[in-house]
């Protein structure tokens, strides 16, 4: 039984071949160190990082390549953002739809930092945040407004544009967490006025997993403390951390193969046409919302129009259990998807899936409609032995 990958909300699978060359021909044939000497290896590796920033300002429109800084993955773009910039007596917005990974270390800085005070905007029960409701909560000492972009759970689009030029008018920061949206979906920096972007390579930027990073503009990066130190092949003579960018961020050996691969991942997107990608991705999801609509049993959670949303989609079915239901689904089909909290409690508890959770299947650009009438069956199939 052919394998059906419905899981790309956790990361895209499978990658394309020009990212699994790349990647092989640098291991297998070049191996030098970016910025670690003046041999050609290391100067070869040195220009495709430099290529890669490039290719990822334009890739966001924004025009300063300097900026862009490579981490292992989001999560710790997002914790050196947040404990970078965050001081004493702010006040910060965000939403009940947020990966723990915006959550927790915004948690963990308002517990340990004097008055640092932390609103959480209710969302409906679809998961969309009403700007009118985060203008509510801005106070004179609001700071920073940060969310993502979209759902990890129910792939719910957030009204940016909106929210950004609530944060101009009111000179609050902006930082916007885009781990399920780039790559699929369009972002400007300059149009959407953020200060800073959090980016994750192994999902729809289609590059491998442990590369990730952030932009971040000048404005932000003026009050933004670099929390690690290390090595960074540049002003090596010196034993304080470099304030220039990208160096202010960046320590020890960057991941060239992960660099390269995504770089090529992005070459892919560019090539194929982002909207061509999106658009594809729409007509899967509504098609498997559309069918599981019609299966009595099912209960889905978000929006049912897939032009407001990614193409993840939440849902649970009448007396199964989801964990279960999900362990059938790979031991049995060889399907595989998520089941569980999905690292985002309080997103269950806005949609009403928690405490149990629920199934989420997440298309991408390489499944087929096929594949997806097969899972609609086989859910089908389920049903019917309970």
């Amino acid at each position: 039984m052919n394998k059906i990958y419905f899981d790309n909300a956790a990361t895209t699978f499978p990658k394309p071949d020009s990212v699994i060359k790349a990647m092989f021909d640098y291991m297998s044939f070049e191996g030098g160190s970016a910025n670690r000497g003046s041999s050609s290896t290391a100067l070869q590796s040195s220009r495709a990082v430099y290529e890669c920033r490039y290719e990822i300002a334009k890739f966001f429109n924004f025009p300063k390549s300097e900026n862009v800084i490579f981490t292992n993955n989001i999560t710790t773009s997002l914790n050196m953002l947040l404990l970078g910039i965050i001081k004493s007596d702010w006040h910060i917005i965000t939403t009940s739809m947020e990966h723990n990974s915006v959550l927790r270390p915004l948690v963990k800085i308002s517990e340990e930092l004097p008055n640092v005070e932390l609103d959480i905007v209710q969302c409906n029960n679809e998961g969309l945040v009403s700007v009118e409701k985060i203008k509510e909560k801005i106070k004179n000492n609001t700071k920073l407004i940060i969310l993502s972009h979209a759902s990890n759970l129910v792939g719910t689009i957030q009204p940016i544009k909106e929210i950004g030029k609530l944060c101009k008018e009111n000179d609050i920061f902006f930082i916007l967490d885009s781990a399920q949206t780039a790559g699929v979906i369009p972002i400007d920096m300059t149009e959407l006025n953020l200060n800073a972007l959090a980016f994750t390579g192994h999902k729809s930027l289609l590059g491998p997993q442990g590369i990730g990073g952030f932009i971040i503009d000048d404005k932000l990066n003026s009050i933004c403390k670099n929390i690690f130190s290390g090595g960074t092949g540049s002003n090596s003579s010196l034993i304080e951390h470099p304030q220039e960018l990208p160096d202010k961020f960046e320590y020890g050996t960057l991941n060239t193969p992960g660099i390269i691969g995504l770089l090529e991942g992005i070459k892919f997107i560019e090539k194929e046409g982002i909207e061509n990608i999106k658009a594809k991705e729409e007509v899967l999801c509504q098609k498997a919302m559309d069918l599981l609509c019609e299966i009595p049993e099912v209960k889905i959670y978000g929006p049912m129009d897939a032009k407001k949303k990614t193409s993840t989609i939440s849902f649970n079915i009448e007396g199964m259990d989801p964990e279960f239901t999900g362990f059938l689904l790979d031991s049995e089909f060889n399907i595989t998807c998520r089941t569980g909290i999905h690292c985002t409690p309080l997103a269950h508890k806005t949609v009403g899936s928690y405490p149990a959770g629920s199934i989420r299947i997440s298309l991408g650009y390489f499944n087929t409609i096929e594949e997806v009438y097969r899972f609609v069956e086989v859910i089908k199939e389920l049903i019917s032995r309970r």
